[in-house]
């Protein structure tokens, strides 16, 4: 497969990584394949200083990629969403920072996606959804507490509204509200800031000033959740129900 085609495109400019979602024809939406590879490219950072998370297209990510649902079985869809609760920590305690560039709908696991990184830029117009417990799933659901806190977690999940990149900024879910026009100077600047400090000095750093959290807890919680007979009848009955308020 030609770099082009992948799923997701890896570039290193010296330290600094930029992983490009390319799955814009499925608004970057998380297929097995996409995890996997975000996966292996974060083990496989070596020396990176700092790492940029985007997509390419009009969103930056719809979520948990629903198109083959009418295949799989529940047990399919647990292993599934381990491998992304998986990713979404590996992000969240990466040793350097990770910076998101959020744009278009971020949605569900894409926007759990955004909240794991350490630096999370949103470009005016974005929209923010997490529509999980719709269908009874903890997916990131600690974190964002350990984000946002506890009011403005609940009140953002209760009816899994859609927020702003002005309201997500307001609660903290966004660090930066960036136009996209800015994003290559905003990653610059930040990367040389990243470089201040020794590689050892910045990984202690970022480990002693991570928001209390339990990877365990999260983990167990989603498994639980997703355990529930009936995962896969809960999603259709989700997805049918978005589709036709799309309409």
């Amino acid at each position: 497969m030609e770099p082009e085609e992948s799923e997701l495109i890896c570039t290193r400019d010296g330290d600094l990584l930029t992983l490009t979602l390319n799955r814009g024809s499925k608004a970057n939406s998380l297929s097995p394949s996409l995890v996997e590879d975000l996966i292996m490219a974060l083990d496989q950072a070596g020396d990176v200083r700092i790492a940029i998370i985007q997509g390419r297209g009009k969103h930056f990510c719809a979520g948990f990629d629903l198109s083959d649902i009418a295949d799989l079985s529940d047990g399919d869809l647990l292993w599934r969403f381990v491998r992304i609760e998986l990713l979404l920590q590996k992000i969240h305690l990466s040793p350097f920072p990770i910076i998101a560039l959020g744009h278009g709908q971020i949605v569900g696991a894409g926007a759990d996606l955004f909240a794991a990184c350490s630096r999370r830029v949103l470009a005016p117009g974005a929209k923010l959804k997490m529509p999980g417990w719709n269908f009874d799933l903890a997916l990131g659901t600690g974190r964002l507490v350990a984000l946002i806190g506890q009011d403005a977690a609940r009140d953002m999940l209760i009816d899994t509204k859609s927020i702003s990149a002005e309201e997500a900024f307001d609660i903290g879910l966004a660090t930066d509200l960036v136009g996209k026009g800015n994003w290559k100077v905003f990653a610059v600047r930040f990367a040389a800031r990243a470089r201040a400090l020794p590689f050892h000095a910045t990984s202690r750093m970022m480990e002693l000033t991570r928001a209390p959290g339990d990877a365990n807890h999260d983990l167990a919680a989603l498994v639980r959740t997703a355990a529930e007979p009936g995962l896969k009848a809960r999603l259709e009955a989700y997805r049918s129900r978005a589709m036709r308020e799309n309409k």
